[in-house]
């Protein structure tokens, strides 16, 4: 009778033992990237709905990509801290190390916390995130290591919080830009004429460069409406360009418009479509090539945060070209001077020309998606399709970059010399972001094609 008291007492205790899974179990479903990709997109559709601009947008997502990184790195002995590596950042808080942790789960807790914060719209975040963490809960992760991952990866986003905190975003909030009206300067365009986008973004901390200015541009053709003049010669391009565009031409220029915030005009009433910003592009570019590849986590987290980071300090670099140049547009110089009829294809974005920011961004990300991953990486990229800009394939990163400078030409917003110079611009903040943001304790390229 004994014995079958104690045979009772003891299936209970066997059958709880089975349901609750070995740390091997649940961290390896934790692991799928999967989750990480989807949460990832969350992020760019409540940057999208809350429009963003541009150079905003690639603040949110490199603070936020940092911080997925920092709560996850601490499972991978392979790889190290981007703390004390960038400027300004101080090692991040470690785990316990006697006791056990759910990485993956510290990861997104901490992206999402950071994602919330910089963004506005909470209630699409609410319901996002009560079936994300549904999804984790029913992994089998025991509950004490749920909410110690968990509070790990609240840690992880309030110290990269009180990074962000320190990096004169704040201080520069509703500054407005004073046109001068000098000759072959910048002035709004139509049809929004809207006000200059962040003149003071030159001011916020970088993530790696020593400075602003460490990979000067030469100066821009000087504005000269001589028929012979070296900048006459790039107005017309665009103005000959912009008349005689082919389909493939307008194809690749609606691909890569990226205009967070396109206005359209129809009669006396005007609206506005939301879309992808430019880094939002590139990041779901990262996220195609990753799961093409089937790189696993870490690899993938890796790839989306020094995109995300080179991509921040390109728009910075630019920026101060940008208004320091304060170059005219071709829009605004041919409108004045000899066709006032003329539209580019695309909207004119509301800040100087030179040098071009897609250009810029685009050949940052590239470059260090390059040395990540390698050099003959062969893409689909469908991230526009659902807005209607098609699909375009790439043999390469370096194709894909090249192919977003020219774009801005055949759209009629950039002269030549501007996107060439943006691009170079791009390359060297990517390679620099390479060198200085070590991810890896014994770094080697994920593949070598």
């Amino acid at each position: 009778m004994k014995f079958r008291l104690l045979s009772l007492l003891f299936i209970p205790l066997l059958y709880g033992c089975k349901k609750e899974a070995l740390p091997v179990e649940y961290n390896a479903r934790a692991s799928d990237p999967k989750l990480f990709h989807e949460t990832a997109t969350q992020l760019t559709e409540v940057i999208i709905h809350d429009i963003f601009k541009p150079p905003v947008a690639s603040r949110i997502y490199g603070y936020s990509f940092l911080a997925a990184y920092e709560a996850l790195v601490p499972g991978y002995s392979d790889y190290q801290s981007l703390g004390g590596q960038l400027v300004g950042f101080k090692p991040t808080p470690k785990p316990d190390s006697g006791l056990a942790y759910c990485f993956p789960l510290a990861s997104i807790k901490a992206f999402t916390v950071v994602g919330r914060t910089l963004t506005f719209s909470g209630k699409m975040w609410d319901t996002y995130e009560e079936d994300l963490f549904k999804k984790y809960q029913e992994m089998g992760i025991p509950e004490e290591v749920y909410e110690r991952s968990i509070a790990y990866g609240d840690t992880i986003a309030k110290h990269i919080m009180a990074y962000s905190a320190k990096d004169h975003y704040k201080e520069i909030r509703g500054y407005r830009y004073t046109v001068t009206n000098k000759p072959g300067t910048w002035v709004p365009t139509p049809p929004a004429y809207a006000d200059a986008c962040e003149p003071m973004w030159n001011t916020v901390r970088t993530f790696a460069l020593d400075s602003v200015t460490q990979f000067p541009c030469p100066a821009p053709a000087s504005y000269d409406l001589d028929k012979d003049s070296k900048f006459m010669k790039l107005a017309m391009e665009v103005y000959n360009i912009g008349n005689g565009l082919t389909e493939e031409q307008k194809a690749t220029a609606y691909f890569w418009d990226d205009n967070a915030f396109v206005t359209n005009v129809v009669g006396h009433a005007m609206f506005a479509n939301k879309k992808m910003t430019p880094a939002g592009h590139w990041l779901a570019i990262i996220r195609t090539v990753t799961t093409d590849k089937k790189l696993d986590l870490m690899q993938a987290t890796e790839a989306y945060t020094l995109g995300a980071l080179s991509i921040y300090d390109a728009f910075i670099a630019c920026w101060d070209v940008k208004f320091k140049s304060v170059r005219i547009r071709p829009e605004t110089v041919i409108n004045n001077n000899w066709d006032p009829n003329w539209r580019p294809f695309l909207e004119t974005p509301a800040f100087p020309e030179y040098v071009s920011g897609h250009s810029a961004i685009s050949a940052a990300c590239g470059t260090v998606l390059t040395n990540l991953i390698g050099s003959n990486v062969a893409f689909t990229d469908t991230t526009e399709k659902k807005y209607g800009h098609g699909v375009k394939s790439f043999k390469s990163f370096e194709e894909a970059y090249w192919d977003a400078s020219i774009s801005r030409v055949y759209g009629g917003i950039h002269y030549r010399d501007g996107v060439e110079e943006g691009t170079h611009l791009g390359q060297k903040v990517g390679e620099n972001i390479w060198r200085k943001a070590v991810t890896r304790k014994n770094r080697n390229v994920l593949a070598k094609n």
